[in-house]
C-alpha cells in the first residue's frame, strides 16, 4: 500500500484513497494528529459547576473533563491506574470522586489518587499515592466557551493554534453579550465512514449543496428562512488546517414571527459588537482542525465532533448551540429546527451527507481502486488575499479549504514522531 509519503501529492491536488481506508494510515493518524493537534471537549455550559464532569474522547483515549472542587477545568484519561477500567462510566454529571467498580481505587475530581483497598495490610502503606492519581492531558484551554485538549504538551497554544480561525468563530459563538450555549443533550450516531470525509465536507464543500441536498431545497425545506440580495459566497482557510464557507449577514424572514424578529435583531447587534466588516459576516460551515465543525444554516446552528472509530467509522455527537441570552422559547424553536435539519441521524441534510460519507468509504477499499486518487484541483491557483478578512480568500465553488486541510494533514503525518515519553504527561 502507499506510505503516508505518498498519500497527498499537493501539486496536482490528488488526494490517495489509501488515506481514507487503510488500518495502517489510520493507526498513525491517532498517534501523529489525534495525539498532537488540539481536540474538542466540550462546551463550558455543560460544566458550569465545581465537580461537574462530561466524559469524551480523544481520538480512541477516553477522556474526563471535569471542573474541580476549585472551580478549575482539568481533564484526565478515563482509566484507572491499576488495571485500566474506565473510572467514570456516566456520560456527564456531578462528583467530588471516582471510584474504579473494578477493584475500588478511588480519585478525587482533581486527579489524585486519595482512596486504595487494602493499602495498611496488602500494599503495606508503600504505595506512592502521588504518582498513580489520573494521567492529566498536557493541556487544557477555552475559546468562547470551546473546551480544547492536547496530549502534547510542548505544543503551541490554543490561540496560536486558532490563529485567524478565531476571527470568524467570533461571528457565531459572541454575536450577542453573554456568548452561546449549548442545548442540554447530545444526538450521537454512528456512519461507516472515514472522519476525514466529515471534517473536509463541513471546512467548506460548497460545490455538493446544488447535488447532494437538491430536494430539500426544491420541497421547500430551505425556504422556511428568505435571505435577501445574498450575494455569492466565499471560503477562507486558516493556518494548521482550518476553514470555513462565509456570506454576508443579509435579511432573515422565518414561518414563525417572533423568530424572524429575534434573528434580524441578532444581526443588528452582531453588527454593533463587531463593526461593518467581522460584524456583517454570516459563517455557514467550518472546520477546526482536524475534527470539530459546525453548521450555521440559520436559523439551524450546530456544533459537532467526528469521534474516529477506526479507519471505516465515525461515532457523530452534535449539538445545537444558541446565544446564552436568547429567551427560553426562542431556544426551543432553534432547537427543534436543528433537529429536523442538521443535528441528528433523523435530520434531513444529515441523511444526505451520511450517505455520501458511508459510500465513498465503501467504493474506496478495493485493490484496484485504490489507485485511482481523489480529484481536489477545483480553483486552485485563484484563491487570493483580501484587505479586510484574514486568510486565504476564494470564490465559491472552489476546493482550496480542502486542500488546506490535506496540507495540514500531510505535514503532520510525514513529521518525525518524538519519542514517546516527550508526548505522554507526567503522572
Amino acid at each position: 500500500m502507499a506510505t503516508q509519503t505518498k498519500l497527498v501529492n499537493a501539486e496536482q491536488a490528488l488526494v490517495s484513497r489509501s488515506a481514507y481506508v487503510d488500518r495502517d494510515v489510520y493507526d498513525l493518524e491517532l498517534e501523529r494528529i489525534f495525539a498532537r493537534t488540539w481536540l474538542y471537549l466540550c462546551h463550558e455550559s455543560e460544566i458550569p459547576n465545581p465537580g461537574d464532569f462530561f466524559t469524551t474522547t480523544m481520538g480512541e483515549d477516553p477522556v474526563i473533563v471535569i471542573r474541580d472542587s476549585s472551580g478549575k477545568v482539568n481533564a484526565f484519561i478515563n482509566s484507572c491506574r491499576h488495571r485500566g477500567m474506565k473510572v467514570c462510566r456516566a456520560d456527564q454529571g456531578n462528583a467530588a470522586s471516582f471510584t474504579c467498580a473494578y477493584h475500588g481505587w478511588t480519585y478525587g475530581n482533581d486527579g489524585k489518587l486519595i482512596g486504595v483497598p487494602n493499602f495498611q495490610d496488602a500494599y503495606f502503606e508503600q504505595l506512592d499515592m502521588e504518582q498513580w492519581g489520573l494521567v492529566p492531558v498536557a493541556q487544557v484551554d477555552s475559546y468562547r466557551g470551546l473546551i480544547f485538549g492536547n496530549f502534547d504538551p510542548k505544543t503551541m497554544s490554543l490561540a496560536d493554534y486558532l490563529g485567524d480561525m478565531a476571527f470568524y468563530l467570533d461571528t457565531f459563538l459572541d454575536r450577542r453579550e453573554g456568548g452561546s450555549e449549548v442545548v442540554p443533550g447530545i444526538q450521537k450516531w454512528i456512519i461507516p465512514c472515514n472522519w476525514k470525509f466529515a471534517a473536509d465536507n463541513f471546512c467548506g464543500d460548497n460545490y455538493h449543496v446544488q447535488t447532494t441536498h437538491l430536494s430539500p431545497i426544491i420541497t421547500g425545506f430551505m425556504g422556511s428562512s428568505d435571505r435577501i440580495d445574498i450575494p455569492a459566497g466565499r471560503t477562507a482557510t486558516t493556518e494548521n488546517g482550518h476553514g470555513i464557507g462565509i456570506f454576508p449577514q443579509g435579511l432573515i424572514n422565518f414561518p414563525e414571527p417572533e423568530l424572524t424578529a429575534y434573528m434580524n435583531e441578532v444581526a443588528v447587534e452582531k453588527l454593533q459588537r463587531h463593526g461593518p466588516v467581522k460584524g456583517n459576516i454570516w459563517p455557514v460551515n467550518g472546520t477546526v482542525f482536524p475534527n470539530f465543525s459546525y453548521v450555521l444554516l440559520e436559523p439551524m446552528s450546530t456544533i459537532r465532533v467526528w469521534h474516529p472509530r477506526g479507519p471505516n467509522a465515525i461515532e457523530i455527537w452534535s449539538w445545537a448551540i444558541v446565544d446564552k441570552v436568547a429567551p427560553p422559547s426562542i431556544k426551543s424553536l432553534l432547537a427543534a429546527y436543528c433537529v429536523r435539519g442538521q443535528a441528528g441521524p433523523a435530520a434531513t441534510f444529515e441523511q444526505d451527507d451520511g450517505e455520501n460519507w458511508n459510500q465513498c468509504t465503501e467504493s474506496s477499499r478495493g485493490h484496484f481502486v485504490k489507485t485511482l486518487p481523489f480529484n481536489y484541483e477545483m480553483g486552485q491557483g485563484h484563491e487570493h488575499r483580501d484587505e479586510d478578512l484574514p486568510g486565504m480568500i476564494a470564490d465559491m465553488p472552489n476546493e482550496n479549504n480542502q486542500r488546506n486541510f490535506y496540507r495540514a494533514w500531510h505535514d503532520l503525518m510525514t513529521r518525525e514522531e518524538p519519542p514517546e515519553s516527550e508526548l505522554r504527561p507526567d503522572p
